[in-house]
């Protein structure tokens, strides 16, 4: 049912698109290749067949797939996002397919220092025989979460060919910017009149992601005092040296990305800017538990008052931003949505992993904000990194997977209708 090489084709178009998000920019979306993108979007789902169908000034692209043979079932929605990661540059993409992948390690030919290692990506152990997609090693790929939009594109065509699939309303929703945290700021949740909206942006096969991070965003301004070096005795006060000084006061051997797994938050810087009269440093917070996040920021203002304690004059100020929520909070009031995620993979004979998340999706805020919204896995691996890879095998899994949830979620309507 589903078209296997049609899915590629599309995967391998919309990854050529550069849609970087850029982060701190006043417009939205951040940049134009989201918009290239979304155009590109509603051409093709046009050329389905589809009428309802929408692309708003700010980038956010809807389209409704009409029931067929399921007039009393509720509407379900299918979230992607369109942007990529800014932490890795997503123009001038030349994907990879690699046919029947043998095993082994993958060395990327535009830069062969780039290696995508078994024994870094133990996935790769069951793909033998499968398609994978990689970068060159020069950009990401963009399956985070072009993937995503690849097999929703996919499941909806798949949908309007096949007369004897049953189903209620489809929407289709693709938005902008998910990756610097307002992938929703611009979604009208009663418009899209949804019961459960499904992100398909997970990685692997056979996920259903039922928490994330909650997450913070701590800005961070250290000010000095510049002056000409030669006469800067006992008048500079060097804002560099402050703010190298407040990040070697932060955890390093915990709370860290990379000293944590599993339902260990951390604090993470991750961008510095500046110079000597002044530095701005961008923190993310991240953990299960929301309140630990206040304790985080605490951590953040006692490291700044030790800061300007040592260097008289200079200032630390920090500010916080609320980004997202554990989604967990949010899903208990519609415990169908993940009951029939793991029903649609056990008819296809197969298992739904309920996990966690050490992130977020659009979903986080769309169940924050009342519409609940569990993470499916896409087949993506390696996001924000040129060592980033896709697998076509699972991309089709993950198209099948959604087609039998809109079939499961018609009989429950139905049922309803019969009861009532």
């Amino acid at each position: 049912m589903i078209n296997r090489g049609r899915l590629l084709a599309r995967f391998l178009r919309y990854v050529q698109v550069d849609t970087t998000a850029v982060e701190g920019a006043a417009c939205y979306p951040s940049s134009p290749g989201q918009l290239t993108l979304g155009a590109m979007l509603v051409e093709e789902l046009r050329a389905m067949g589809l009428t309802d169908v929408s692309h708003s000034e700010h980038g956010i692209v809807v389209a409704t797939v009409p029931s067929r043979g399921a007039a009393t079932a509720p509407v379900i929605a299918f979230n992607a996002h369109v942007d990529t990661s800014p932490e890795t540059t997503g123009a001038h993409v030349k994907p990879q397919v690699i046919e029947d992948y043998q095993g082994g390690d993958l060395v990327l030919p535009g830069d062969r220092s780039k290696i995508i290692r078994v024994s870094e990506n133990p996935a790769l152990e069951a793909l033998q025989g499968c398609t994978l997609i990689t970068t060159d090693g020069t950009t990401l790929l963009g399956g985070d979460d072009k993937a995503g939009i690849a097999v929703i594109m996919e499941m909806a065509e798949c949908l309007l060919e096949n007369e004897s699939v049953t189903h209620g309303p489809v929407r289709l929703l693709f938005t902008c910017d998910e990756e610097i945290g307002r992938g929703i700021d611009h979604v009208s949740i009663d418009e899209l009149g949804a019961t459960v909206c499904y992100t398909l942006d997970g990685g692997g096969a056979g996920d259903v992601d039922y928490e994330t991070f909650s997450a913070d965003l701590a800005i961070v301004t250290v000010r000095g005092v510049n002056i000409h070096p030669s006469i800067a005795q006992g008048k500079m006060i060097s804002a560099i040296r402050a703010a190298s000084a407040f990040v070697d006061q932060l955890p390093r051997h915990t709370l860290s990305p990379e000293t944590t797994s599993d339902r260990q938050g951390f604090i993470h810087p991750y961008q510095i800017e500046g110079g000597v009269a002044e530095v701005t440093m961008r923190i993310i917070l991240r953990d299960f538990e929301t309140a630990a996040l206040d304790e985080y920021a605490k951590l953040l203002r006692e490291a700044a008052a030790g800061v300007e304690s040592d260097f008289p004059g200079a200032t630390v100020s920090v500010e916080t931003r609320r980004q997202y929520r554990n989604m967990r909070d949010g899903l208990i009031h519609e415990p169908r949505a993940l009951e029939y995620a793991q029903r649609a993979h056990a008819r296809l004979g197969r298992e739904a992993k309920l996990a966690i998340i050490r992130g977020g999706t659009d979903g986080s805020q769309l169940t924050e904000r009342g519409l609940p919204a569990p993470n499916l896995s896409t087949g993506q691996h390696n996001p924000h990194s040129p060592l980033e890879w896709a697998c076509l095998d699972e991309m089709v899994q993950a198209a099948e997977v959604i087609v039998e949830l809109v079939q499961v979620w018609a009989e429950d309507g139905q049922a309803a209708s019969i009861s009532g």
